[in-house]
């Protein structure tokens, strides 16, 4: 247990499975509370429960829609309720509604827009003030590579986390004065629900073209988080978790 950080609080956003799972456990076994939001998978929500009280860390769970800006700010004020301080804040929910742009609906677009952007947004707006207060802060957004480089038939969701990405870069600005910083974290080929459900031909093409030569792990994400955490001399930067598929 990392003794910095034992008893601070960590609030992470869909965190019920997948790549939120692993970041919310990462931070229960640094020894933190962990307070995790999920929209509709209760089950899952509960297994993360509990395998961050095997950690032997506090958890909360709030079952809520953070693109629903109101909620965002019930979120953070049922934390600060029960454990009065907000240290950490990772901003992991998202969605995807992909399909070409010619058949998008007004739908697809403002869905994926309102909780991959919106969310991020509100959530965050709603952390500051008690960082603000503590002067200390840590926040981590997860973005993705298709908003670096774009992606077919994934207009909507390209555009909500560019939006993150400036968003961060931002929110960093305005907040280094106050011992808070904002970084991002941009996965690209991870495995997860999605990847498991692709049939093996269309998996092994897009691994062909990592340099890597393999999908990345859920954890592996997590560790780039944690690192951000950790990092107090970094504000502002997107740290890209894609085993070389996109390089600058």
């Amino acid at each position: 247990m990392t003794i910095a950080w034992r008893d601070k609080v960590a609030v992470v956003t869909g965190g019920s499975r997948g790549i939120g799972r692993h970041i919310a456990l990462q931070l229960a076994k640094a020894g933190l509370k962990v307070a995790v939001s999920y929209r509709g998978n209760e089950t899952a929500a509960q297994e993360t429960e509990a395998l961050i009280r095997q950690q032997g860390a506090e958890s909360l769970l709030l079952q809520l829609d953070v693109s629903q800006i109101a909620n965002a700010q019930v979120l953070i004020d049922q934390v600060l309720q029960t454990w009065g301080r907000v240290d950490v804040v990772v901003n992991n929910a998202g969605i995807a509604r992909d399909t070409l742009l010619l058949r998008m609906k007004d739908s697809d677009w403002t869905e994926v827009i309102q909780t991959d952007l919106t969310g991020v947004f509100a959530v965050t707006r709603a952390s500051m003030r008690p960082m603000m207060k503590q002067r200390f802060g840590r926040i981590v957004n997860i973005a993705s590579i298709a908003g670096l480089m774009g992606n077919v038939g994934q207009a909507n969701y390209a555009a909500a986390k560019a939006g993150v990405i400036g968003f961060t870069r931002s929110v960093a600005r305005e907040m280094a004065s106050r011992n808070i910083t904002v970084n991002a974290v941009a996965p690209g080929l991870i495995e997860t629900d999605l990847t498991h459900d692709m049939s093996e031909d269309a998996l092994q093409a897009l691994v062909k073209q990592v340099p890597l030569g393999r999908l990345g792990r859920p954890d592996e994400v997590a560790d780039a988080v944690w690192y951000l955490i950790n990092a107090d001399y970094v504000t502002g930067q997107t740290l890209v978790v894609d085993g070389g598929l996109v390089m600058d």
